[in-house]
């Protein structure tokens, strides 16, 4: 497979805080990538100046598009991206938490092998609560659906447009990285997970908390029970 552009989905939400100087730290970094890219930048229900900051980055660089998605959602922001993108190579993560390091080198294992999967697979997360939540969550979808990935949400993501089924995802919550890795299962698309250890956030607070956690370990629940058991 030649590839010919890499297209980065970025949802945005409340970030105006950061959002310019990690965009630019993207682009600084993604230049270390031998081929074209696109940074698709989806605000989504943000109440601040976010939507705003994106359409003048929009503006400013030619490898930076501002799509806004009128439902929100993490889900329905990823969606959104992924269907305006262009790239033979298509990837999406929290802008929040990745640093440009860490989705250049994602990038150019993707790169190096264009025809499998590569995400991240995050190893050391702020806090033991966090930490005991995420376990959790991977063992019960891991158990669900005869994963052997070890992080469900590991961010970024970056697949060849030829699988077609992660390009046509259709959850538009924070599960849509669940119903991701089991389309690679049910796909037998091959996984390559790279190991992250970074930490920092860039700004904002996290959106994760008891209640987000106990709807993502029923979410899966009921996700199994609607797809039925992995052959």
């Amino acid at each position: 497979m030649s590839v010919r552009l890499l297209s980065i989905v970025l949802p945005v939400y409340n970030q105006a805080d950061h959002l310019a100087e990690v965009v630019a730290d993207y682009r600084a970094e993604l230049a270390r990538v031998p081929c074209p890219f696109e940074l698709i930048l989806v605000p989504n229900g943000s109440r601040d100046a976010s939507e705003a900051i994106c359409r003048a980055l929009a503006r400013q660089y030619d490898d930076v598009r501002c799509e806004p998605s009128a439902a929100t959602g993490w889900g329905a922001a990823v969606r959104h991206g992924l269907a305006v993108a262009r790239g033979d190579l298509l990837g999406y993560t929290n802008l929040a938490r990745t640093s440009a390091q860490d989705l250049t080198l994602i990038a150019i294992y993707s790169y190096s092998y264009p025809d499998v999967v590569v995400k991240a697979n995050r190893k050391i997360r702020d806090g033991f609560r966090r930490r005991l939540g995420s376990l959790l969550y991977n063992l019960e979808c891991r158990a669900l659906f005869d994963l052997s990935y070890w992080d469900i949400n590991g961010t970024p993501k970056v697949f060849p447009r030829s699988f077609d089924r992660l390009a046509h995802l259709a959850r538009s919550d924070d599960l849509i990285d669940l119903e991701f890795n089991v389309a690679c299962r049910r796909q037998s698309y091959p996984v390559v997970e790279v190991p992250i250890f970074s930490v920092r956030r860039h700004g904002g607070r996290s959106t994760t908390n008891i209640r987000s956690a106990l709807r993502m370990y029923l979410g899966a629940l009921r996700m199994r029970r609607a797809m039925g058991p992995t052959v």
